[in-house]
């Protein structure tokens, strides 16, 4: 089984293009229509969607990691700083993810990209 994604409001169109070529399982907070929903919102929503969410926002970040200090489920979240790597990079590391690994390595999970 594949890992699939979800990606925050702060992520470029140009990431989930380049995975959709590739394959991967995307889906976008706009095109879920929740592009404003609050930070912990979002992320109880992408745990029922069963979703592993990407995003380039700090402090869902930091949000994440105080909900796995306090042992508060969630579904996975892969951070990548909005200068921290390119297009490309984030696009080749998430594919990997989304291909390779199963989706119950990710819970409660903060991961970063790039690799």
């Amino acid at each position: 089984m594949t890992v699939r994604l979800y990606m925050d409001v702060h992520v470029p169109q140009a990431i989930t293009e380049q995975l959709r070529r590739r394959e991967v399982d995307v889906l976008t907070a706009i095109e879920d229509g929740v592009d404003t929903m609050l930070d912990r919102r979002l992320l109880e929503r992408v745990h029922l969607f069963g979703r592993i969410i990407f995003t380039q926002d700090i402090g869902f970040r930091v949000m994440a990691q105080e909900w796995q200090r306090q042992n508060k489920p969630f579904f996975g979240l892969i951070f990548g700083h909005q200068l921290g790597g390119t297009i490309g990079q984030y696009v080749r590391d998430l594919e990997l993810i989304a291909k390779s690994s199963e989706p119950e390595e990710w819970m409660n999970v903060v991961e970063f990209l790039p690799f």
